[in-house]
């Protein structure tokens, strides 16, 4: 907290500081012990009516009350960590998007609008790397009326928790009345150590997702679009260095011919970085190690390859996944989250708040 040369707290920010990272002290209530404090950082992403709004790294948004202020400062980006490779948001943006590339894509200004016939909220949102061109709500109409076309709600997704990250959008978002449906977070780690973690006995590496992969794949229906999402054969992405991304899918099989794989996954290889998606064990062979076991595969093919760094993308309310990819050396980069298009009943004015 921000103390002066006479030892009292200060506020030292005002509503000019919408936009940026800061930590609050509020006074939350009174005991007969004394008085009792709330600590609050984030970024401030609005101020109005002697109300605060902060988004803090998991996306809540925290309402403070001006008067209940005690002490207030702009703080600076979040560190960076300690483990794991450095890495910036915009950076994992695209590199994750390419490794999920929708069947088509369209730009509007600095957007990309991106849909696969409906298969994941990844593939069928407006990925918002900047500025659309136009004033907000004008882009908003747009957006609604591509996915309209389509049959598609319009979704978009945004990110919090580290420099360069929409916690201003989400903001904006839900003034206008879209809501946020799916939590979830990008977490990276190095990958050599990953690649040591198990000897990849009985795994069987692919280019192509077939019958076998997939009747253990969890998304039951797989589609053709889907298919195009998965094999990385949908709308045109160079890869980060400049090639095409590599896809691999491995497998693990199970003991009777015929049966679903034991455990598969799918690592995308794009530049330095390989990502993770679709670590999906049996139930009945779990705790095993057979997730990590496949996941050490891909990373070794991902080595040869020359990708150093991974990472890849978990749900909020997955403990399991989570507690794996801890003990495997991943930690969490940012947040990103999924807002959906009011219904036309509940859409709030253009411009309202």
């Amino acid at each position: 907290m921000e103390i002066s040369a006479a030892g009292r707290l200060e506020v030292r920010i005002t509503a000019a500081d919408v936009g940026k990272r800061v930590s609050v002290r509020r006074l939350s209530g009174s005991t007969s012990t004394g008085d009792e404090f709330t600590d609050t950082v984030g970024v401030l992403t609005s101020w109005d009516d002697g109300v605060l709004v902060i988004t803090r790294k998991s996306g809540e948004s925290v309402r403070v009350d001006a008067s209940s202020l005690v002490a207030g400062k702009v703080v600076p980006p979040a560190p960076a960590r300690r483990r794991g490779p450095a890495a910036s948001y915009p950076e994992l943006a695209r590199v994750a998007a390419r490794a999920w590339r929708p069947v088509e894509s369209e730009p509007l200004g600095a957007w990309e609008l991106r849909a696969a016939a409906g298969f994941t909220r990844r593939a069928n949102s407006v990925l918002p790397l900047g500025d659309p061109g136009m004033p907000l709500d004008a882009a908003l109409d747009a957006v609604r009326d591509w996915y309209g076309r389509r049959g598609l709600p319009a979704y978009v997704q945004t990110a919090t928790g580290a420099e360069g990250t929409q916690e201003l959008l989400g903001a904006r978002l839900e003034e206008r009345g879209w809501v946020r449906e799916v939590t979830a977070e990008l977490w990276i780690g190095a990958l050599a150590p990953l690649a040591d973690r198990a000897e990849p006995t009985g795994v069987v590496l692919s280019r192509e997702a077939d019958g076998a992969w997939l009747a253990r794949y969890r998304r039951k229906g797989v589609g053709e679009a889907a298919l195009k999402v998965l094999g990385g054969r949908s709308a045109a992405a160079p890869g980060a260095g400049g090639a095409e991304p590599s896809v691999w899918f491995a497998s693990v099989p199970g003991p009777d011919a015929g049966a679903p794989p034991a455990a598969i996954g799918r690592c995308v290889v794009d530049g330095r970085w390989a990502g993770f998606a679709a670590v999906e064990v049996d139930p009945a062979r779990r705790r095993e190690g057979l997730a990590t076991t496949v996941m050490a595969a891909l990373a070794r093919e991902a080595l040869t390859e020359g990708a150093s760094a991974a990472w890849l993308q978990v749900e909020e309310d997955n403990a399991g996944a989570r507690a794996l990819y801890a003990g495997l050396g991943f930690t969490a980069h940012h947040a990103y989250h999924h807002y959906r298009e009011p219904q036309p009943s509940s859409r709030p004015a253009a411009g309202a708040s």
